[in-house]
């Protein structure tokens, strides 16, 4: 008992002797001081005592994509923890490839009558993918908030990282390293988080060196948003003489840098790799990723505190709320001057 209360009390970040009063229901705890003890419990994985319990105020639904990319998982946890300590009880439901869809999930938790949903990055992000599910979804009188990509035709509060400045803060960044062929590599063009990314990808690019259009058109590859995905595209954007690779996620950039090594080069010595995320472990990759950290701890709980206000009866606006990331600079990208190399003979375009 003495060691669960040290835990919880570091947890919280308050006596052992006032996590003992809360415990036993005693008087003399400040409200918030109180509601931190008990997240600490949640937080740390034990039980509440019986008399401590909230009755579940309801279910609420989140669907995700798959969770191989780390990023998925640890906004889950955040908007989990945000439910938990609200009362609710989260259900995550993830898409898998061969597995249910995103419209057979919505179902799914819609027959089990659940308060509310939260999609990340679902098909509200894709622009040629039919919204009429999300008026349906509304119609049934279901609220939901949509994270990653929005769209003026849903009628719903979004939550989004600032795509076009995260993509300006990494051309900016290269660019003071002396680096003036950088690369992009990006998901599929249909996805609107690409589309952003692409077009601060161009006001940096022409910002910062002066490119036209169609030289800047150069610098992009698409691809898929995974390992592989990062891989090719990386080798194609590297074969076309760019010193540096701005991705579109974390998972990417660790393409990239498999890509540079199998040509025989050094990141980042030959070639700089900035990633997009900072998700969980990717400080530890060899060498430390430089990455744009996306304010997973901000968005998680701006988007279930938005639920909860819609689901107590007070609709949030159809507007995004956009959240401004963060440059995180570590082992991955280094000076580019002096570096500069012509695009070989396979690579160009």
């Amino acid at each position: 008992m003495t060691a669960r209360l040290a835990d919880i009390a570091a947890q919280a970040g308050v006596s052992e002797a006032t996590v003992s009063r809360v415990l036993n229901g005693k008087p003399g705890v400040a409200a918030g001081t109180r509601e931190s003890v008990l997240a600490a419990l949640d937080v740390l994985g034990y039980e509440r005592p019986v008399r401590l319990r909230q009755r579940s105020a309801g279910l609420v639904g989140l669907i995700t994509p798959e969770l191989d990319n780390p990023i998925f998982p640890a906004l889950a946890q955040v908007i989990g923890q945000a439910l938990t300590r609200q009362g609710y009880t989260p259900v995550l439901a993830t898409q898998t490839p061969g597995g249910s869809t995103e419209d057979e999930l919505t179902e799914m938790l819609v027959d089990r009558g659940v308060s509310g949903i939260i999609f990340v990055s679902g098909l509200h992000a894709d622009t040629t993918a039919d919204t009429a599910r999300y008026d349906q979804l509304r119609g049934q009188g279901v609220p939901f908030v949509l994270i990653n990509g929005f769209s003026d035709k849903v009628q719903a509060p979004f939550v989004s990282p600032d795509d076009r400045a995260a993509m300006q803060l990494a051309v900016t960044h290269l660019t003071a390293l002396g680096h003036t062929r950088i690369g992009l590599a990006v998901g599929p063009k249909r996805f609107v988080p690409v589309l952003r990314k692409i077009e601060g990808f161009r006001i940096g690019m022409k910002e910062r060196l002066g490119l036209s259009e169609a030289e800047i058109e150069q610098l992009i590859q698409h691809s898929l948003y995974t390992l592989e995905g990062g891989q090719a595209a990386a080798s194609a954007l590297i074969a076309r003489g760019c010193t540096a690779v701005v991705c579109a996620s974390d998972m990417m950039a660790l393409g990239a840098i498999r890509a540079a090594r199998q040509q025989g080069l050094q990141v980042p010595r030959d070639v700089s790799v900035v990633g997009f995320d900072d998700s969980p472990l990717i400080a530890f990759t060899d060498p430390p990723l430089t990455t744009i950290r996306q304010p997973v701890q901000a968005m998680g709980q701006a988007a279930v505190r938005t639920l909860l206000e819609e689901i107590g009866g007070t609709p949030a606006p159809h507007s995004e709320f956009v959240f401004l990331p963060e440059l995180v600079v570590r082992g991955s990208t280094a000076s580019g001057r002096g570096r500069h190399r012509e695009p070989s003979r396979t690579g160009e375009v």
